[in-house]
């Protein structure tokens, strides 16, 4: 994929009032151009960012740690991840509390921060991997 008509969408949190989505845009050899889409009744922003086939990768594992902390009934601390990796790129932060929240950052550049609280049903992982594995398999990687 070096240009596509249709965005593949990598990640969609959405709660049926405000979302936060992870489009590609494009994708030359490793590196996928994209932007982060926020939308709300207060916000509705789009980002640029980038990433590789790697941070992908590691949005599935973001997700194995979601999931591991939801069933460690022993563990009350909050989880938050970063995806991907803080400091390359505009990022998102998963607070996994309730309600969920993700912070979209633009560190790299004017260093701010969006919020937005998402009320995520229990089943959102299945739904999240389901589109992570499409994004996946429609971009080579």
């Amino acid at each position: 994929m070096t240009e596509s008509a249709e965005p593949v969408e990598l990640i969609r949190l959405d709660d049926g009032v405000q979302s936060v989505a992870v489009r590609v845009l494009s994708r030359e050899g490793d590196y996928c151009d994209a932007e982060i889409v926020i939308e709300s009744d207060f916000v509705n922003a789009r980002l640029r960012t980038g990433f590789d086939a790697d941070d992908i990768r590691a949005w599935g594992s973001l997700l194995d740690a979601v999931e591991e902390d939801e069933h460690d009934e022993e563990d009350d601390s909050v989880f938050a991840g970063d995806w991907p990796q803080e400091g390359r790129t505009a990022y998102l932060t998963l607070v996994a509390d309730d309600p969920y929240v993700v912070e979209v950052r633009d560190a790299a550049s004017t260093q701010i921060c969006v919020r937005v609280p998402l009320d995520l049903d229990g089943d959102w992982t299945t739904e999240a991997r389901e589109r992570h594995a499409a994004a996946r398999q429609a971009l080579g990687a």
